[in-house]
């Protein structure tokens, strides 16, 4: 292994976190779809295109700034997928339902980032301007999908987590708890801030990262 620039770092990175966070999107708006509401394709978001999905500071900024400032993980977000909860046949499970499919996607793009990665590692003994590149691009896929399903399966609103935790709260409780999402980023940028973001989302990271590694045998 060899000490990579900063244009071989975002060269690495922007690729695996573009196609993370377009994918998670298109899973909430594809699972919307399969249960009653069209508003995702009828805005032309159930594509992969990833221009129809780029928010200027979640998608750019943010993980522009990670990338410099080196610290060892990266992640973003795009601009969430409409959802009409109004057209769900079933609408507090269905909500739960679309919420879960973001996270979920994630889970599956990091077990085929592993595959990308191990493919990697066969060939970079013999090729290893062909082998090194997918073992470097497949470690980081395989991170970021790991911090964004994590991270967003928080009970912060509006993150996911807190969209199905709001499904299992009676209706009551449950607009109270929503209410929190005025103030939903500032408490994320606290805990980012004091360490106990990181404190609470490592330890499932570095566990389903091991597990990952142990069941592809990397």
């Amino acid at each position: 292994m060899f000490e990579l620039t900063l244009i071989q770092t975002i060269a690495i990175w922007a690729f695996p976190l573009l196609f993370a966070i377009t994918v998670h999107e298109v899973a909430h708006g594809w699972m919307a779809r399969r249960l009653g509401d069209p508003t995702a394709m009828m805005l032309g978001r159930l594509t992969l295109n990833p221009i129809k999905h780029i928010d200027p500071v979640g998608t750019l900024l943010v993980p522009g700034i990670l990338l410099v400032l080196g610290t060892g993980f990266v992640f973003g977000w795009a601009k969430p997928v409409p959802v009409n909860q109004r057209n769900l046949r079933n609408p507090n499970r269905d909500m739960m339902l679309v919420s879960a499919a973001g996270p979920l996607s994630n889970l599956l793009m990091a077990l085929l980032w592993g595959l990308v990665a191990k493919v990697g590692v066969i060939l970079a003994g013999a090729i290893p301007m062909l082998g090194l590149p997918l073992v470097y691009m497949g470690g980081a896929g395989i991170l970021i999908n790991l911090v964004l399903m994590v991270l967003n399966l928080l009970p912060i609103p509006p993150l996911d987590g807190s969209r199905i935790v709001s499904g299992l709260l009676p209706p009551g409780l449950a607009d109270q708890y929503n209410r929190l999402e005025s103030v939903g980023f500032i408490i994320l940028l606290v805990l980012l801030a004091t360490g106990t973001l990181g404190a609470i989302i490592g330890p499932p990271i570095h566990a389903l990262h091991r597990l990952i590694m142990i069941l592809l045998g990397i």
